[in-house]
């Protein structure tokens, strides 16, 4: 398997981790030769609820036997899309009311952004350096590393970039900006959190000028920071929230969602503004259903803090200089890169899996499951920390 997977799958990469996969349950996911690995990674923060989480598959398997793909996105009335729609506005603050479920975290942004454009008639955007919101071109030109885009320009143009925290950069938001568009928390620059009210000033900015505020709530939302949406944590209500990874416990699915009266814009002026054929995939609303249902109908907002102070406890050890984050979305900072790459395989070698952040080389990612149990974090922490003291 592993050598058709190098013969025949593109690969993203010059060196995946290619571990062989036979099953996962829970907080675990074995090999074809039944080593059990934890995973501290949770397929990057979209496994929200574990593997294979009984309420989520049987969700899938009713939708299964009912149908599956059926028209594309908007014209039938079908079940789980609407319930899914209604479900988040349930969570989400009063202007946020009108959802467009997409396939992907990427495909929200995109909507996201031409929705920003058809509103404020203006096709200026901020975003900010460091900064990562998907893969596509639209996604691409506002994510703020060159040595990413530079093989893949031109992109598409209007977009400046301001620095993430920096006040005083928030003068490049003028009345040419349609939208500022932002990581609640920065991802791939090493999960760097807003400080001194840093969203506020923008959104107050934004308002001053009559630009929109999106926020991107691709990791941070469903619940891994503690609240359902990682905006909630500093009292602010963006005017366009994007969604995706873990609102379906695994399965591939975005949304994006703002205000009805400006998401309407998109249905004409022209006609189908914004149109896919599979959006809202009936079985993976269905995934994405039950996957709120369970992480809004326990404990697991509140276990999220609890557990990101026990991991704090735990890894205390001199060469992590700092843990970044809030919730389970955390990143061990250690000094180099090299000691980064040496610790995620040493750990995968001793069952642990941990990955990296895409632009902070001298990052661990721990990102597991909500579900993870105390047991497990523990465990996990243990072999972080014999790892550490095998790496030089």
């Amino acid at each position: 398997m592993k050598k058709d997977f190098f013969k025949y799958q593109a690969q993203t990469s010059p060196h995946p981790l290619a571990l062989e996969i036979s099953h996962a349950k829970g907080s675990y996911i074995f090999d074809i030769d039944g080593k059990e690995y934890l995973d501290f990674v949770a397929g990057v923060s979209a496994n929200s609820v574990g593997h294979t989480h009984p309420k989520v598959n049987k969700a899938i398997q009713i939708q299964l036997e009912k149908y599956t793909h059926v028209m594309v996105y908007g014209e039938f009335v079908q079940q789980s899309q609407v319930d899914l729609c209604k479900l988040l506005v349930q969570h989400s603050p009063q202007n946020l009311n009108s959802v467009y479920i997409t396939n992907s975290g990427t495909e929200a942004t995109e909507g996201a952004l031409k929705l920003a454009k058809r509103v404020t008639n203006r096709f200026q955007i901020i975003a900010a350096k460091n900064s990562y919101h998907g893969n596509t071109m639209g996604a691409m030109s506002v994510s703020g590393v060159e040595r990413q885009n530079s093989a893949f320009r031109p992109l598409i143009p209007g977009t400046k970039f301001i620095t993430f925290n920096c006040e005083y950069c928030l003068q490049k938001i003028t009345t040419k900006t349609a939208a500022v568009i932002l990581e609640t928390i920065q991802g791939g620059a090493g999960f760097i959190e807003p400080k001194n009210d840093y969203l506020k000033k923008v959104k107050k900015r934004c308002d001053e000028v009559g630009a929109l505020l999106i926020l991107d709530e691709i990791q941070t939302g469903i619940g891994r920071t503690g609240t359902f949406w990682g905006f909630e944590n500093y009292n602010i209500s963006p005017d366009i929230v994007i969604t995706g990874k873990g609102l379906a416990g695994g399965m591939p699915i975005g949304a994006f969602i703002a205000e009805s009266k400006i998401m309407s814009l998109l249905k004409e002026n022209p006609k189908l503004g914004h149109i896919s054929t599979f959006a809202g995939h009936p079985i993976m609303a269905a995934a994405a259903i039950a996957t709120v249902d369970i992480i809004t109908n326990s404990n697991l907002l509140y276990e999220s803090i609890r557990k990101e102070q026990l991991i704090r406890k735990h890894l205390h050890h001199p060469k992590i200089k700092e843990i970044r984050g809030k919730g389970l979305m955390l990143a061990a900072i250690v000094e180099t890169p090299e000691i980064a790459a040496k610790i995620v395989h040493d750990c995968l070698n001793n069952g642990l899996i941990l990955f990296f952040l895409l632009f902070e080389g001298r990052a661990l990612r721990i990102t597991p499951p909500l579900t993870i149990s105390d047991e497990e974090i523990k465990k996990g922490c243990d072999i972080i920390l014999q790892s550490l003291e095998r790496t030089t």
